[in-house]
Order: structure tokens, then sequence, then C-alpha cells
């Protein structure tokens, strides 16, 4: 009998910041197929015997395929059980969840969404950096820093975007900081504008930095900033002074 797939967010790094779905279902399991940024504790909660298959992806170093791991989730499903695609914050939201589903879905594989608190929400809370505040941001978009290698252009028109949205919440764009900063500027924002960077966010290990966007480049490079983390642009940021409740 072929088996079922769960495609669940794990939270945005915190342990406690996982559903109570989604442990129902790790605990259930019977393969877990989980992603780098899955905490260990998370893990743990498997019973024993559950088959845990690693398939993160390392920036700059070789990992698993997303071909390879759509490959696996079928082959698994039709070994029969429950299999749970465990994967960090929310599974729709740059977590490629809906190409796994796409997969599934072809090869007429039951599967099952769960959502997750996702990173780009969760991790400037815990800044102390709401994303919207009346008064101050009514409108926020949610941008990848880092495009598809197989894209022969990027489709993220930056200079349009610079003065068309209260905050920007950049993932994963650590390594091209500096000319998305540049296009933001060349669009009509203002070089002044606050932004903060947050590593490792809803962990022990946080770490945020803040400036603008015509600093914030030289500072990730002095801070030694690096991935996960996530870059927050706008006046929202200005708030972390009085909001920030851990880090202290």
């Amino acid at each position: 009998m072929v088996g079922k797939v769960y495609i669940v967010g794990a939270g945005p790094g915190d342990p406690e910041l996982i559903t109570i779905k989604a442990a129902r279902l790790i605990r259930s399991a019977d393969v877990i197929l989980y992603d780098r940024l899955v905490s260990e504790e998370t893990i743990f909660l498997a019973k024993e015997g559950c088959e845990l298959i690693y398939v993160g992806k390392h920036p700059g170093e070789s990992s698993t395929t997303q071909e390879r791991i759509n490959e696996m989730l079928v082959e698994k499903a039709q070994e029969g059980g429950s299999i749970v695609r465990l994967k960090g914050g929310d599974p729709f939201l740059f977590g490629r969840g809906g190409e796994e589903a796409q997969v599934l879905s072809r090869e007429g594989i039951s599967y099952e969404v769960v959502p997750g608190i996702t990173s780009a929400i969760s991790v400037p809370a815990y800044a102390g950096i709401p994303v919207t505040q009346r008064h101050i941001a009514s409108s926020v978009a949610f941008i990848t820093g880092h495009e598809a290698s197989t894209k022969t252009k990027g489709t993220v028109e930056w200079e349009r975007i610079a003065q068309s949205v209260d905050t920007l919440v950049v993932m994963m764009g650590i390594r091209n900081l500096g000319n998305i900063a540049e296009r933001l500027i060349n669009g009509g924002r203002d070089p002044k504008t606050p932004v903060a960077i947050i590593e490792k966010g809803t962990t022990k290990l946080q770490k945020t930095i803040t400036g603008t966007l015509e600093t914030i480049e030289v500072k990730a490079r002095i801070e030694g900033i690096k991935p996960p983390a996530i870059t927050i642009i706008g006046k929202v940021v200005n708030l972390r002074e009085e909001l920030r409740w851990i880090e202290d």
C-alpha cells in the first residue's frame, strides 16, 4: 500500500516554536527527510526505528539535489507508511514545498501540507522588530536574495520595489547584500534607510546587527555575519532599541 507524505514546517529554529500537529507527525513518522535548519531537538522527537534521512543543502558545498529529494519522496511513499518531509520555517515560503507537492501530485501520491512558523516574521520578532507597525509600515514584502541558479536572468526588480513597499524582508541575501543595497538606492530608496541583519534567529546563537543601506554590507563583513540570516529593511528597524527583549 502506498504511503502518505507530510510536507511539514519545523519553524524558525527554536524547537519550542514547532506546531502541535508537526510534533505529532514527527513522533509517528516511519521516515523523515529533514533539512539543515531543522534543530536536533526537533529530530529527537522521532520514534525509535524511524528512518532519518538528511537532505540538507549547504551554501557552496556538495549536497543532495532537489531532483534526488523528489525521487526519494516518491520512492519512500511507494514503500508505504508515513513519510515526513521536514523543512525549516514554512515549507511554502522559499522552502520548495510547492515543487515537492507538484511531484507527489503528478505521481498520484497522497500528501498533506503542514504550515510552520515562518522565519520571515518570527526572526525579526525575536530581534524586537515588527515587520508592520501602524503609522510606520503598512506593507511588507518577502523577497529571496538568492534566486535559482537555473534562471538566466534575475526576476526581482529591486529598483521598482525600492519605493513601493515599507518593509522588505530579504531571505538568503547575505552573499548579495552589497548588490541589493546598491540597487535599492539606485531605485530611490534613501541610503540612510535602517537595516537589520539577524543571524541564526530564534536560537541561542542569535546575533543582530544594524546599520543603513549604505553601511550594512561593510558592517556585516566586519561582524562576520554568515547564513542563515535574514535582512530587514525599513523604518521598523528603529523600533528595535525600544522593543528588543533578548540579546541583552
